[in-house]
């Protein structure tokens, strides 16, 4: 059996991957999931200090702390940048890293880096008139439908996800990523694509073709970007799967 470190996306805390860790607990794995610096229970813990690096330490040092060997990680989303920097420090602790409707960073990268400039500025506009100058809220449905799918996301799962989300501290976003961001040769690496990234992988994308080719395993979900909320069971199936 597998031991799961679950990574939430932006404005999400470890509360998003509940339905997910027990469906993977019914499996027979050990699944934990952890809430971020700056985010649902720790947000009094963020500030303008909070930023990529501080994510990245949450990581490894959760790992560390709590001995963890043979780890399964898991990134949704945003996630995806600080798990990406802590697989590049964790060596032979990690088994497997898996993106879930993600893909690795490049050393170098930023949040910012995946949006138009004029996107980008609307952000920080955000930021400094809503957020304190350091925390984004999160967008409305609408805006947030126009780049990632609501699939799956019915109005009481919305009503979830609006009432208990939180600020992304907003350091996390403008931060680049520095090395080590390989993770070891050894470690098996999965990609866990929902409706919207299927459509960029499938187009040819040149940045992302290489998710489709060895080292790499796709697994493809029918659902939106937030599959931990609208199709908990059947993500925790196909994270069953590729543990197999």
């Amino acid at each position: 059996m597998t031991t799961f470190v679950l990574v939430p996306g932006a404005w999400l805390g470890a509360w998003a991957w509940q339905d997910t860790t027990d469906a993977l607990q019914e499996h027979g794995h050990t699944a934990l999931a952890l809430t971020l610096t700056g985010l649902a229970e720790r947000a009094e813990e963020g500030g303008p200090q909070t930023d990529l690096d501080t994510h990245i330490a949450d990581i490894t040092d959760f790992v560390e702390k709590n001995d963890l060997r043979d780890v399964t990680l898991v990134a949704h989303s945003y996630a995806a940048a600080p798990v990406t920097g802590a697989a590049g420090r964790l060596g032979d602790r990690l088994e497997r890293v898996v993106y879930v409707d993600s893909a690795p960073f490049a050393a170098g990268m930023c949040m910012l880096d995946l949006m138009p400039p004029e996107a980008a500025d609307q952000l920080s506009q955000q930021v400094a008139a809503h957020g304190d100058g350091c925390r984004l809220p999160m967008p409305p449905f609408e805006i947030l439908g126009l780049s990632n799918s609501l699939d799956g996301l019915d109005e009481d799962r919305r009503d979830v996800l609006s009432a208990r989300a939180t600020p992304q501290p907003f350091g996390t976003y403008t931060q680049r990523l520095a090395g080590p961001v390989e993770p070891g040769p050894g470690v098996d690496r999965v990609l866990v694509a929902c409706r919207n990234f299927q459509g960029l992988l499938d187009s040819g994308v040149p940045m992302l073709a290489f998710l489709n080719h060895a080292p790499w395993r796709r697994f493809d979900l029918s659902t939106g970007h937030w599959p931990m909320l609208s199709a908990p069971a059947e993500l925790a199936d196909i994270l069953h799967t590729a543990v197999s």
